[in-house]
């Protein structure tokens, strides 16, 4: 007896061995029997979670790749194949800088080649160096005289956008929504003076209000008058209020934000052209000795002002020309000051006092009133009270505006 009992539970375990081989051919079978019916019937595939091959744990599953973010590349650089360059209507040449450069003024040679600073293929005008006309040049480049054509649709297209010239209330209710205690919306014009792109900015600003101000700073503020001409002749806009070098602007009655002109931008800035030089060896009809000595004895003359960097300088010229009467060189202390900052201010001086440059040495500007000098016959050339145009045609002084002014705000 002792030796069937092994014998008999090696048979059942061998049994039961057979049995679950047999189960497992049968579910396979079966399974695979109503896959294929269902498949045939219905068109039905088992999902792969019910397979007999997703039962293994050494598959693994294959995610899909996450498609890399693309590196940034600088808007010069981009591809614009299939894309048209900008097209602009608006009647006048494209430069950096609408105060600081003068078409009337030729350069003698360029720094960088004729690449343009609106990017490649973006502009549909071509860029000379110094601009980009509005009409093909074929090249003029640097010769700078402007179609006359361009100013008179100038002037019809700002007469249709300003539309009834203001009345007084609506001038006056205009200044005081642009004062500081009631908006911090404010454009500065600093050092380079009306630039490209500040042309779009206050356009933006005139999405929002009617009027904008303008605060003026730097090199620029010589000639405040130079300033107020070429921002409405630009904007189409008007100034309706000006105290000092704070400037409001208007956009005009008939000003439509949605049909604002296309104005491409500049991606960057480009290098100035280079000029004849300020400083000649010797003063036109003097001798090498006598220009030697006129620029020590200038050095030596006591500082007519000295110029705060980003300052006012509004009254620089009146100031230059009223100093004249009593002595024939005049000093301006220019310490602190870069020196293309001081450069441009003895130009600006050059033309509107007007005067002989004699140095730049030790930061100063020295300045000659020349040999035929001529004093106004009144003993005065300058009139401190600026007229201001009213809307109502009548003529006010610019100080009894400003003061009015002044009494509400601190502007």
């Amino acid at each position: 007896m002792s030796r069937v009992t092994p014998l008999s539970r090696q048979n059942s375990s061998t049994v039961s061995l057979a049995l679950t081989l047999l189960t497992r051919r049968l579910s396979s079978a079966t399974a695979s029997d109503a896959s294929s019916k269902l498949h045939d019937c219905y068109s039905f595939e088992p999902p792969a979670s019910l397979s007999p091959t997703s039962q293994n744990p050494t598959d693994t599953i294959v995610k899909p790749k996450k498609k890399l973010k693309p590196q940034y590349r600088p808007p010069s650089s981009l591809d614009r194949t299939g894309r048209k360059p900008v097209h602009s209507d608006l009647p006048f040449d494209f430069r950096y800088s609408y105060t600081e450069s003068s078409p009337s003024v030729r350069p003698i040679g360029l720094r960088e080649p004729k690449y343009s600073p609106f990017g490649p293929g973006r502009l549909e005008r071509p860029w000379t160096g110094v601009c980009a006309p509005a009409v093909d040049p074929k090249v003029k480049s640097l010769e700078g005289q402007e179609d006359p054509n361009m100013t008179e649709q100038r002037m019809k297209k700002r007469e249709l956008i300003q539309g009834k010239p203001l009345t007084s209330a609506e001038r006056k209710v205009l200044v005081s929504k642009c004062e500081r205690s009631k908006t911090k919306r404010q454009i500065n014009l600093g050092r380079d003076g009306l630039t490209h792109n500040m042309l779009n900015d206050i356009h933006n600003h005139w999405k929002h209000a009617e009027a904008v101000r303008i605060k003026c700073m730097g090199v620029p503020t010589v000639d405040m008058k130079n300033v107020c001409t070429q921002l409405e002749d630009k904007t189409f806009g008007k100034i309706i209020h000006r105290h000092g070098g704070t400037l409001v602007l208007y956009r005009g009655r008939n000003y439509n934000p949605r049909r604002r002109p296309v104005i491409p931008l500049m991606l960057w800035r480009p290098h100035e052209p280079i000029y004849p030089r300020l400083i000649k060896t010797t003063i036109e009809g003097l001798s090498i000795e006598e220009t030697k000595e006129m620029r020590k004895k200038g050095l030596a003359v006591p500082a007519l002002t000295k110029l705060a960097k980003n300052g006012y300088y509004g009254s620089l010229v009146p100031m230059v020309r009223d100093a004249f009467l009593s002595c024939e060189l005049v000093r301006i202390d220019c310490q602190g000051l870069e020196k293309s900052d001081y450069k441009k201010i003895s130009c600006k001086l050059r033309d509107l006092v007007p005067c002989i440059l004699v140095t730049f040495d030790k930061e100063q500007i020295v300045v000659w009133r020349g040999a035929d000098f001529n004093p106004p016959e009144d003993g005065y050339s300058f009139t401190h009270r600026e007229l201001f145009d009213d809307s109502d045609d009548n003529l006010t002084s610019g100080e009894e505006a400003c003061d009015k002014f002044d009494d509400r705000s601190t502007l």
